[in-house]
């Protein structure tokens, strides 16, 4: 039994009767929030123009200000990276996450105010401890540090009072220095831009470390420990770190990794806890381990939007508040918040699992999907097929990605699927077949288009070389943490870009 020190007692004990307060009063601390984001916000450029000083009313306030995606709020973000304050938010703004989508070239550079980190990102993280020690009591990841799987990005000057980096290296440069004390590597590894140096340094400084805790997502992770078994001889992590007890875990679905990880590190004394963290904002945690659903964050600076996919695009959606929500129903995240992004489309997709409280599951992306032929595959549908497919055929997955095949003059449609295996199925065929029938089985749509292949035939799969993806990833400058395989597109430009590097490869 690990015993916590007072002041450690009394941080947890803080961080739980706030959250129980939430869990109690999750409507009125929104709307609370919500009246001090628009207080906060009347005099700057943009509360001015939408005539924050007016609103008293969340009706009032879907009235008055438009759902804004990043381009419409890039001039004002623009200005202040030059330098200018009071534009989005009313205190001073000197940092920005860059985040960059997988399927363009352009990056976005999200403001990260004092109060977004402070009240959002550090207090969700001791809030995730918090939830973490309500189910394990006895746990001893305290007494030990935390391995961080970091961005690809340092920190970079703007001008003289400006600075951007990945969120991880914004965060890691703003932590405290308990904080820094508990992670690991030092910060001069944790924020290489080389990655495959960066994971042989982080293997070499980490593997005399006690961790007892690591944080990252699936992908790198998997490389890390690779890494770290081929210095070591090592095939079972515990052997090398034999306190580890906790691996946590987001950006991308888990269930395609979760056998690998248990073949990486066999011990049932090993805890999975899946997170919501975006560079917008850290927005939910699992609160109780091994049950499905994330718990949304409500006191941490962010006044969140339900907007139902189908009035997505349309010139006045309409949004939903948290007391309006329906269990299942696929959502477009909107959030204002305490950086200056006011009514902002994050990009995401979600579903509510539970309502009391509010849990939610992250379901996809909002241009992440196929629905050519009325289909309407979302990324959690693939996530499920392909997880029961591997568990039926003894397959892993490292990453993969799908597009729709139009209808030609002598073939209807079909899904075709680019696929980087771990480790192989024992029959592809077999594979396809579990594949297609487990889509089929989770969404009605894909079902009826498949019915005796009238609009949709089997789906083709093309067994990528390992590797396939990071060379696709580096190619383009992605090559780290933070960037991600875009799992459905609706176009098949980026399949055919992942096909045509294999054939480039294979005649090199």
């Amino acid at each position: 039994m690990r015993i916590l020190s007072p002041a450690l007692k009394g941080l947890i004990k803080l961080r739980w009767s706030s959250i129980d307060n939430f869990l109690l009063n999750p409507e009125s601390t929104q709307t609370m929030l919500f009246n001090n984001l628009v207080h906060s916000g009347q005099f700057t450029e943009f509360g001015k123009k939408f005539d924050f000083q007016h609103i008293d009313s969340i009706r009032e306030y879907k009235k008055n200000v438009p759902v804004n995606e990043y381009e419409d709020l890039k001039p004002y973000i623009q200005k202040m990276m030059e330098g200018s304050q009071n534009v989005l938010w009313n205190s001073p703004v000197t940092w920005f996450a860059k985040s960059s989508g997988t399927t363009s070239d352009k990056s976005k550079f999200i403001p990260v105010s004092n109060e977004s980190m402070e009240d959002g990102h550090f207090k969700s993280a001791k809030d995730l401890l918090a939830l973490y020690y309500r189910n394990f009591p006895q746990s001893g990841i305290m007494s030990g540090k935390c391995l961080t799987l970091g961005g690809s990005h340092q920190v970079n000057q703007l001008n003289a009072d400006s600075y951007y980096g990945d969120l991880s290296a914004v965060m890691i440069q703003n932590m405290s220095y308990f904080t820094q004390l508990i992670r690991t590597p030092d910060i001069s590894i944790a924020l290489m831009q080389e990655w495959e140096e960066k994971i042989e340094k982080m293997a070499e400084s980490t593997i005399l470390e006690d961790v007892t805790m690591i944080a990252g997502v699936p992908t790198w992770t998997i490389v890390l420990i690779k890494k770290i078994f081929e210095i070591t001889g090592k095939n079972n992590l515990h052997d090398i770190w034999p306190n580890l007890e906790l691996y946590i875990h987001g950006g991308v679905n888990f269930t395609p990794y979760e056998q690998q990880f248990k073949t990486l590190i066999p011990s049932p004394n090993m805890h999975y806890l899946e997170t919501y963290n975006a560079s917008e904002g850290f927005f939910a945690s699992q609160d109780i381990i091994g049950r499905d659903g994330l718990l949304l964050f409500l006191n941490h600076g962010i006044y969140y939007e339900f907007m139902p996919m189908e009035e997505y695009g349309k010139e006045h959606p309409e949004t939903l508040q948290l007391q309006e929500v329906e269990i299942g129903k696929n959502y477009a995240l909107v959030i204002s918040t305490n950086s200056g992004l006011w009514r902002y489309i994050v990009g995401d997709t979600v579903q509510f699992v539970s309502t009391n409280p509010f849990r939610i599951k992250v379901s996809g992306r909002i241009k992440s999907f196929i629905n050519a032929f009325g289909e309407e595959v979302i990324v959690d549908n693939a996530d499920y097929a392909l997880a029961k497919a591997c568990r039926n055929t003894a397959a892993e997955v490292n990453d993969y990605t799908a597009a729709p095949v139009y209808f030609s003059d002598d073939s209807n449609g079909c899904h075709e699927w680019a696929i980087e295996f771990e480790k192989q199925p024992e029959s592809l065929d077999h594979f396809i077949y579990v594949l297609d029938k487990s889509l089929q089985e989770i969404n009605s749509d894909y079902e009826a288009k498949r019915y005796k292949d009238i609009a949709l035939r089997a789906p083709i799969v093309h067994v990528l070389p390992k590797g396939t993806f990071n060379r696709w990833l580096k190619n383009k400058g992605k090559l780290g943490g933070q960037h991600k395989i875009p799992r459905l597109c609706n176009d098949r430009k980026l399949l055919e870009e992942i096909l045509g590097l294999v054939t480039s490869t294979s005649m090199a």
